[in-house]
């Protein structure tokens, strides 16, 4: 049995921060659960064909790879809504995924996702749903948020059994994370790190 510490993915979109501001408290709960978070994006998907973007990002975390599928313990996938659905650029990774899929490199891994929205009804959980669609298919063992979570039954803005959710608003700028926001994140990343270490240890 390693003694490596395990390592959750954290992949996500994020065009004007709330996704990736959730990210960020998913992976604090993710480290308070005894595992390692891997945060990866993914770039925008451009129309014009011979846009191009440098290999690194300019800030924040490096785009995603292969070998991050493959070398984590579990995967926390992450995307703003776009008429109730995943983004495109994070929808355009997992199409490139056949190769992983055909190897199993994710299959019995926990996973989870999150999003955010600008509006309270902007399509939070069917968002969620579809980014469970791919996972299924990968063989992966989804985790969502129980309502022992008193913050799931209290919340009036973001948080759905399906995984972590945020209002970010229609301004400029988004609004912050809720105290219930907050937790729930925090939870979600604990949940799946708690589950990739049983996992490893034989728990039932």
């Amino acid at each position: 049995m390693s003694d490596q510490p395990l390592e959750i993915l954290i992949l996500y979109y994020s065009r004007k921060g709330a996704t990736a501001t959730m990210a960020r408290q998913i992976a604090r709960g993710v480290e308070s659960g005894g595992a390692v978070a891997r945060l990866r994006t993914v770039p925008p998907v451009s129309a014009a064909c011979e846009a191009s973007l440098p290999a690194i990002p300019a800030d924040g975390p490096p785009y995603v790879e292969s070998g991050d599928l493959c070398e984590c313990a579990g995967l926390i996938l992450g995307s703003p809504t776009r008429f109730g659905n995943m983004a495109a650029p994070l929808k355009y990774f997992l199409d490139s995924t056949s190769a992983q899929w055909l190897s199993g490199a994710l299959t019995g891994k926990p996973a989870a996702v999150f999003t955010s929205t600008s509006t309270l009804h902007g399509g939070q959980e069917s968002t969620l749903l579809s980014m469970m669609l791919p996972l299924l298919h990968h063989g992966m063992l989804l985790l969502g948020l129980p309502y022992s979570l008193p913050e799931l039954s209290t919340t009036d803005r973001g948080g759905t059994p399906y995984g972590a959710s945020h209002v970010a608003g229609t301004g400029a700028t988004p609004r912050p994370l809720s105290r219930e926001e907050t937790v729930l994140c925090l939870a979600l990343g604990k949940r799946v790190a708690q589950t990739a270490l049983q996992l490893r240890h034989g728990a039932p």
